[in-house]
């Protein structure tokens, strides 16, 4: 199917970056990633996802987040799951680059986020709202 979407703009709304690594150590990075998106009636939505890298056993040592806001069009009739999976690959490049460029250039060998293949996830989907 093609690209049931278009961005039209986004935004980093929050960044955070605690490095206090002392001395050489060897750091077991994890990753976390969380996608949100809400569907207005206009063919316009929101997308939010948050990345986040962290030391597995040391949290406080080092770790980074980072969240961004995608505004996007969308194709009329499209299934809200495509429009899920296609918002995720619009954005994640961003995120990983950002991720890349901060540690980069915080002194540190830079950041490499491992690629998640979102049509491999489960997608869990929750309506909000009324129930009549």
């Amino acid at each position: 199917m093609a690209n049931s979407v278009a961005m039209k703009a986004y935004k980093v709304s929050e960044i955070v970056f605690n490095n206090k690594v002392q001395g050489k150590v060897q750091l077991k990075l994890n990753n976390k990633v969380s996608h949100n998106v809400k569907y207005s009636q206009n063919g316009i939505c929101e997308a939010v996802m948050t990345v986040e890298v962290f030391d597995k056993e040391h949290f406080d040592v080092l770790n980074v987040k980072v969240t961004i806001n995608g505004i996007f069009e969308v194709t009329p009739g499209v299934e809200k799951e495509f429009v899920h999976v296609d918002t995720f690959k619009e954005m994640f490049p961003f995120a990983k680059a950002l991720i890349t460029t901060l540690s980069a250039n915080a002194g540190i060998p830079p950041i490499m986020v491992k690629n998640v293949d979102i049509e491999k996830q489960e997608i869990y989907r929750f309506e909000m709202g009324n129930k009549e």
